[in-house]
């Protein structure tokens, strides 16, 4: 909390004294001063005691303690008189310092706000990605940097100045960066054009939430998707690969999501267990294929087996723990028709490494 006011104004130079002087009671004295003599008289440029005041708050802030830097900061985030040399040093202080002005500093540019992207920590990135009516140069800066937790308050900063192209990159990383989703969702600048292309990768929740709000045709985009991935193929001069699922554009797109976010080191079994409560059973095959080395069409046929024996040794191949696995089972059950089927035996002992489940599973699906 800041420190109150004095009600009596001070004189310049008695602020000077205290100023240079290392005690942390004159310190505190000197903070009380100032603010009391500015909220009374805000200085302007070119006023004879701006120079003063400003050589007074700088050597302030250089040899404060933290606690009287952070009561700088609270005092000056919204006062258009600050020195801006000042307000760009507490900006760039740690956090907890730096939060109040460079959330309400007026005296934050740019280029200001700019070298915070650059030289601070996330924090400190996400305080400006969360600033009232950061402008569009900055919003492309925050995209451009591609910090997830960044994009993400971004996204929900409604106040933003983000063109549609911004928009649409959002768009396009909330393929890999889930968090972007809801507030996406929500964002003013969101069109149906955008919406549609959004829906596709959306949990149900979600997609209800798009409907609600925006002409999306459900059925449409899926053939449209299709259409789109058949024809990528054809520039290719390949066919279609043969083995996907009832949607195929769907499950394109998605074994790219997987593949992606194997190439950055983000596939974990518990993207797996995520991937089932959400209900995207070919999420769920495709990272499940990639993780244990496997053949997708191999992963499918598990999946719809009499018997759930060879699903849990693909399961078991790639680390998801045997006493987690009736649960998921259940709820693959729920979103495949039942299947597979049959009752779920004890694991073997030759069975408990991953590299063991593997080689089950391999001649269970050869044989």
């Amino acid at each position: 909390m800041a420190p109150a006011l004095s009600s009596v104004k001070p004189a310049p130079a008695d602020l000077l004294a205290l100023a240079r002087s290392r005690d942390t009671a004159d310190q505190q004295r000197l903070l009380r001063g100032v603010a009391a003599l500015c909220e009374a008289n805000p200085p302007r440029p070119g006023d004879p005691s701006h120079a003063l005041l400003s050589e007074i708050f700088l050597t302030l802030a250089a040899r404060a303690e933290r606690d009287i830097r952070r009561t700088l900061s609270e005092c000056l985030a919204k006062a258009d008189w600050a020195p801006p040399a000042l307000i760009n040093t507490l900006a760039l202080d740690e956090i907890a310092i730096a939060r109040p002005v460079i959330a309400s500093s007026p005296l934050l540019r740019d280029q200001e706000l700019l070298k915070i992207l650059v030289e601070c920590t996330i924090e400190h990135q996400i305080e400006v990605a969360r600033r009232p009516r950061i402008s569009g140069r900055i919003a492309d800066a925050i995209i451009e940097g591609g910090e997830p937790a960044v994009m993400t308050a971004l996204a929900a900063n409604r106040t933003a100045e983000v063109s549609e192209a911004a928009v649409r990159r959002l768009v396009e990383a909330s393929q890999r960066i889930a968090a972007l989703r809801a507030p996406l969702v929500r964002h003013p600048a969101m069109n149906d054009q955008l919406a549609q292309e959004l829906y596709g990768w959306v949990g149900q929740a979600l997609r209800q939430a798009i409907q609600d709000r925006f002409r999306v045709d459900a059925p449409a985009l899926s053939d449209a998707i299709d259409e789109a991935v058949r024809a990528a193929y054809a520039r290719k001069g390949e066919a279609a690969p043969p083995d996907l699922d009832d949607n195929p554009a769907r499950d394109e797109m998605e074994r790219r999501l997987v593949a992606k976010m194997d190439a950055s080191g983000q596939l974990r079994p518990g993207y797996l267990i995520r991937a089932i409560r959400e209900g995207r059973l070919s999420l769920f095959e495709h990272a499940l294929s990639i993780m244990g080395g496997f053949a997708v069409a191999q992963v499918r046929d598990a999946v719809r087996a009499d018997t759930p024996e060879p699903l849990r040794l693909a399961c078991a191949a790639v680390g998801i723990d045997r006493a987690v696995f009736p649960a998921m089972l259940d709820e693959i059950r729920k979103l495949s028709g039942g299947l597979p089927a049959g009752e779920l035996r004890k694991p073997r002992l030759l069975e408990r490494s991953g590299e063991s489940a593997a080689r089950a599973f391999r001649a269970n699906r050869a044989a």
